[in-house]
C-alpha cells in the first residue's frame, strides 16, 4: 500500500475500508465509524444493542478519541464491563468545520494506533 499522509487521503482510505468490512453498500460516515469505535471499545463483541446503550457506546467512542487530546480520562469499568470516563478539560466551543476535523482527526489518530494504514 503506498504511503497515505494527508487527512483527506487517511479518511478516505479508512471509510472505504471499513464500508468494505461493515456496510451492507452504504458508505459509514463519522456517526458510523464512531460507533465501531465504541464497540470496539467496550469489548463485547458483536450483539444487538439497545438504543440507550448505542447512544453510550458512541459517548465511549468519542471519550476514547479525546482522551489523547487531554479532554478525558478513563476512569473506570462499572459492574457490567462498560468503561466510564471522566471529564479533565471542557471541550472548546468550535465551529461544526472544527468540530468535523478535530474528530476526523482523533479517528485517523486511534486507527493509526492500530497500525491501520500500514
Amino acid at each position: 500500500m503506498p504511503k497515505i499522509s494527508n487527512l483527506k487521503e487517511k479518511w478516505n482510505f479508512l471509510t472505504t475500508k471499513l464500508t468494505d468490512q461493515f456496510a451492507d453498500g452504504d458508505e459509514l460516515n463519522m456517526d458510523g465509524i464512531i460507533y465501531l469505535i465504541g464497540v470496539q471499545e467496550l469489548g463485547q463483541g458483536h450483539r444487538k444493542f439497545k438504543k440507550d446503550e448505542k447512544v453510550n457506546l458512541m459517548h465511549i467512542a468519542i471519550c476514547k478519541l479525546l482522551e489523547s487530546y487531554g479532554y478525558y480520562e478513563f476512569d473506570f469499568f462499572d459492574d457490567e464491563g462498560w468503561p466510564h470516563y471522566k471529564i479533565l478539560t471542557e471541550l472548546p466551543n468550535l465551529k461544526p468545520g472544527e468540530q468535523t476535523v478535530l474528530m476526523k482527526e482523533a479517528i485517523i489518530n486511534y486507527f493509526e494506533d492500530l497500525n491501520f494504514f500500514e
